[in-house]
């Protein structure tokens, strides 16, 4: 391969590291997006679109967190576990498990005793919010198996142990679809339950991860797993050491899952028609993003392996690579987003043609919005791998109120424009800025540091 080529483009070697991390973790993502559409599809049938979308903030916001709490922490992870430090490696594992339950335990006491004042703020409709907390009165209790499976889920991943996320994912996918069967449509000798069963299968299913998640772990002796006074002794060095890292991505992500479901709120004024066909969408959307998640995590690793090991240039090197690879699959992503406004009437038995126009006209520009979210999502996973949390604060919340949000409300309240693909558009403005932005970030290369030296 020529100088110029091979600056841009990797040889097999790379290509091949990529396919066998990226492809396992963006299987399971793409397991568990489809757990979502199925569960979306259900609902939709029953009528619960707006309710279980309502309901869904509250688990939007939680998760966002511990996604800003693992990020951080897979940060030391994949950098011990490139340096060979077991002892930290356990360690970090178990504050990990730490901070993502409190978070937890902290929004089922919210869901618990405000949930209806937080899903009024999202939702008007008294209707549409009483059928919200009947679902919520179940699925506030998932959050904590979810935390769980999660901090285990991407630890394992660090760890080159995929294929065990996706073979749980596998197993709880099934479970849940014929959980929801059973409970949601009361089939055979079980009573119909509508979204409560709903709520009630992901519950279940999320602890049967969890167990199988433990008993491996337990039984194959994982470096991350040790005696409980080994991954428990805490100092307040190694506390702050990590805490560091951590705020500004916590701080970052709360803003950004509140910051989603500011726009909810916003499109919410456009009527039920509006925010129901965003909310389809979203999780069409969602399905397809399993491209970016499972891409995104493997460019962290991968460059977080290599900053661990002080192979500075390497990192460098490749990640000049990811950068071609990443405008590659952003098109991927466009084409088969634009396809999808084709079925999406039949798959999800609209019957409301208003509903069905106005998520025929929104999906292009999630597509539009998919292409760039990519692109950033890639230069985000280099500059989280060296620990670059401060800037990613900034060009993830940051420009997401400063541009995205603003847009939004003005869009709406000031224009009165009553279209929600165009206001959507529009709004997404932030995305090409966060790219500009990013990307200058990126070349500056102050991102490549050895953060277990």
């Amino acid at each position: 391969m020529n100088t110029t080529a091979h600056r841009y483009f990797g040889d097999l070697t790379f290509y091949k590291k990529v396919s066998q991390l990226a492809f396992p973790l963006a299987l399971q993502q793409l397991l568990g997006s489809a757990m979502e559409m199925v569960d979306s599809l259900m609902v939709s049938w029953i009528g619960q679109v707006s309710a279980v979308g309502c309901a869904s903030q509250i688990h939007i916001l939680a998760n966002t967190i511990i996604w800003g709490m693992l990020s951080g922490t897979n940060i030391f992870t994949a950098q011990f576990y490139g340096a060979k430090d077991d002892h930290n490696l356990k360690r970090t594992f178990a504050y990990s498990l730490v901070i993502c339950l409190g978070n937890a335990l902290f929004w089922v006491f919210l869901a618990s005793f405000f949930g209806r004042e937080i899903l009024s703020f999202y939702m008007q409709d008294e209707t549409v919010v009483q059928q919200a907390l009947n679902y919520l009165s179940i699925s506030r209790f998932s959050l904590i198996p979810a935390a769980i499976a999660f901090t285990f889920s991407y630890t394992y991943r660090t760890v080159h142990e995929v294929s065990l996320t996706v073979k749980v994912s596998i197993f709880s996918m099934f479970l849940n679809i014929c959980l929801n069967s059973l409970l949601i449509f009361g089939l055979g000798p079980f009573e119909a339950m509508g979204v409560q069963g709903a709520a009630l299968a992901s519950l279940i299913s999320q602890w049967a991860s969890v167990l199988i998640y433990t008993v491996y772990a337990l039984k194959t002796q994982q470096p991350f797993i040790g005696r409980l006074e080994e991954c428990f002794a805490f100092d307040r060095f190694f506390i702050q050491r990590i805490n560091h890292k951590i705020v500004p991505l916590v701080i970052n992500e709360t803003l950004f899952g509140f910051g989603t479901t500011l726009f909810v709120k916003a499109f919410s004024v456009l009527g039920k028609s509006s925010i129901e066909a965003y909310y389809i969408g979203e999780q069409i959307a969602n399905f397809f993003s399993f491209i970016i998640w499972g891409y995104g995590a493997a460019v962290s690793i991968i460059i977080g392996h290599l900053l661990g090991e002080e192979k500075i240039e390497e990192a460098i090197r490749e990640s000049r690579w990811f950068i071609t690879l990443s405008a590659l699959l952003s098109a991927l992503l466009v084409i088969c987003l634009c396809i999808a406004p084709l079925f999406v009437g039949t798959i999800y038995q609209i019957k409301d043609p208003q509903i069905l126009l106005n998520t025929q006209w929104i999906l292009p520009v999630f597509a539009y919005r998919l292409a760039f979210r990519l692109f950033n999502f890639m230069i985000f996973s280099v500059l989280r791998a060296g620990g670059d949390s401060r800037i990613i604060s900034f060009l993830d919340a940051g420009l997401m109120y400063g541009v995205g949000i603003p847009l939004a409300f003005i869009s709406i309240y000031v224009f009165g424009l009553e279209n929600i693909a165009l206001v959507y558009f529009i709004t997404q403005s932030e995305q090409v800025v966060r790219f500009i932005l990013g990307m200058k970030r990126y070349l500056s290369g102050k991102w490549a540091v050895n953060l277990t030296a």
